[in-house]
């Protein structure tokens, strides 16, 4: 009679154990656990994911920020032509610092005519 209660017991501590490896390895495949170890064990996969993922992401910041840009120029424009002296004034300073920077080569801190600023 004791036998079969150990028998019983063993029985049913068998089927927790595989219920909790059933769970397990139900909780690693919803992780994708296998596919990253495939990527780990294929190191050139990883690195041509990586640079395709990194290359797309460049390309959508690159967009993003033209897109922003032209949106922001757009209502700049719009501005202008409301024509706000004081708005005009400043976005005209703006604008000739820009040009005088290009065609010097200097730096923002320096002054139109090329020395550093007096502070």
């Amino acid at each position: 009679m004791k036998q079969e209660s150990d028998s019983g017991e063993d029985k049913s501590s068998i089927d927790r154990v595989e219920q909790k490896l059933d769970d397990i390895f139900l909780a690693m495949e919803k992780m994708g656990i296998a596919e990253y170890v495939e990527m780990i064990n294929h190191p050139w996969r990883l690195m041509r994911y990586n640079f395709w993922s990194g290359l797309v992401r460049g390309f959508g910041m690159a967009i993003g920020f033209t897109v922003l840009t032209a949106l922001v120029l757009y209502g700049l424009q719009k501005i202008v032509l409301l024509n706000m002296p004081w708005i005009g004034d400043f976005i005209s300073e703006i604008v000739n610092i820009v040009e005088n920077q290009l065609h010097s080569g200097g730096s923002f801190f320096q002054n139109y005519n090329g020395t550093p600023p007096d502070l």
